[in-house]
């Protein structure tokens, strides 16, 4: 279809609009660290360190696994928002329908693959004895999930993409909520332990997605049944495919990097080591409502792109900026002020708590040199400028590798966070670069 020959619609783009996606995003991203902190606690009240050992590597497994494919979820709101921008009701079932499949073919990979990926998984996390046989048996058992937790992403995609930021709440308080019930319940009460632990997400997400289905039928009704023709539209098939292709690419990157930070912290010793591990929780806050932000960005950007309305899409990328910078820097501000409180609560050590407290600035720094980087995500996947963003990701990662070859021999810890907070701000100022020759080039035919 010529989107050139489609009138400009116009979309409002307030601050209000901004924050009911955001903030609802933001409490849904807080949920899953409880979860995580939920499962450990129910596995370490049994007393069993192998077991606990067990479930942290096969979390850190299916973290690294599913956080690879989350490329789902983006591409889904990004094309959803653009079909609802241009009014084109069909392809917006279309879109969510297409996702849905590809979502159970990875699902399936999954499932097929799962020796390889139980065997291989434990083999790289260096798994032995009992703690091995506790990872395998939370990985034989939470893997049956695969195909439905790649469908759960599909169906938040969709939600977003209909800038319900509530509706996609409730699914994840939902799917969290029941998943620590359950896994407290089996894990616990029942005594299943582990694998208590693994069915209480099995159980949770195929809830999740029950309740996410019958949403979509019954908002939408006919108009969401599918047809086999939205499955076989081979330019949209391969538009779907190279977008999650290019953030599949700059996912892949971004886990690099953080994986090299963690590897070159290792050679500095275990306080230093443990004093990162301390730190990157401040990055880990700070991406809570970073994230809720970039998804704005993605549901309002892909809906003003798809309506061809350039005064919206700038707005957008203003409002969505200020919001970044401004909470970025209140985060500089409270972690600052009472970083050494947070650090004290979250570790005894005293030489760790010496360490982190050396290294909090740098910490603290990654709110605002990451903001522009999580709002240009955001931006460029909504407009589906998946390939610019894809490049300029591994342009930066570039540069934070040259950078940690740079300052890491001779200033050791404090070159890795430089490098860090480096690679944060080359990827929000690379995409900055690239923003006003992609906005000419997509809104020329309705200049």
């Amino acid at each position: 279809m010529d989107t050139r020959s489609q009138p400009v619609r116009i979309i409002e783009v307030t601050h209000r609009s901004v924050l009911a996606i955001a903030v609802p995003m933001t409490l849904g991203y807080v949920t899953t660290p409880l979860l995580g902190l939920t499962d450990t606690a129910v596995i370490g009240r049994t007393g069993e360190a192998a077991a606990l050992a067990g479930l942290a590597i096969a979390a850190a497994l299916f973290d690294l696994l599913f956080g690879s494919l989350n490329f789902l979820r983006a591409s889904t709101t990004a094309l959803v928002a653009q079909a609802a921008g241009r009014g084109d009701a069909p392809e917006l079932f279309a879109v969510f329908w297409r996702s849905v499949a590809l979502s159970l073919v990875f699902g399936l990979l999954i499932l097929g693959f799962s020796p390889l990926i139980i065997s291989g998984g434990l083999k790289m996390m260096g798994a032995e004895g009992r703690v091995a046989e506790a990872a395998a048996s939370y990985i034989a058992i939470r893997i049956l999930a695969g195909p439905v937790t790649l469908v759960n992403f599909t169906l938040l995609g969709f939600v977003l993409g209909r800038g319900l930021g509530s509706v996609g709440l409730a699914l994840q308080i939902l799917l969290n909520g029941i998943n620590i019930v359950m896994s407290i319940l089996l894990g616990l009460t029942f005594g299943l332990g582990v694998a208590g632990v693994a069915w209480g997400t099995v159980i949770g997400e195929t809830v999740a997605a029950l309740a996410g289905f019958a949403f979509v039928f019954w908002r939408y009704g006919q108009s969401a049944v599918p047809r086999l023709s939205m499955l076989i539209d081979a330019t949209k098939l391969r538009q779907l495919f190279h977008l999650n292709r290019d953030i599949l690419i700059r996912t892949f990157s971004l886990i690099t990097a953080f994986t090299v930070m963690t590897r070159v912290g290792a050679s500095f010793g275990p306080v230093a080591l443990a004093a990162n591990a301390v730190l990157m929780n401040f990055f880990m806050i700070s991406s809570f409502y970073l994230d809720g932000i970039a998804t704005a960005a993605e549901q309002i950007a892909g809906e003003t792109v798809g309506a061809r309305y350039r005064p919206g899409f700038e707005r957008a990328v203003k409002l969505t900026g200020i919001w970044s910078l401004g909470l970025a820097l209140a985060s500089l501000a409270f972690f600052l002020s009472l970083g050494p409180s947070i650090i004290g609560f979250i570790t005894t050590a005293q030489d760790v708590r010496a360490a982190a407290e050396l290294y909090l600035p740098y910490a603290a720094l990654t709110a605002l040199t990451g903001a522009l980087a999580f709002q240009m995500d955001g931006i460029f996947i909504g407009a589906t400028w998946s390939r610019e963003m894809r490049n300029m990701m591994i342009v930066a990662l570039a540069g934070y590798l040259a950078t940690l070859a740079a300052l890491v021999p001779t200033f050791g810890n404090h070159g890795l966070w430089i490098a860090l907070n480096v690679f944060l701000a080359l990827r929000g100022l690379l995409l900055l670069s690239r923003l006003r020759p992609k906005l000419d080039q997509t809104f020329a035919a309705s200049q």
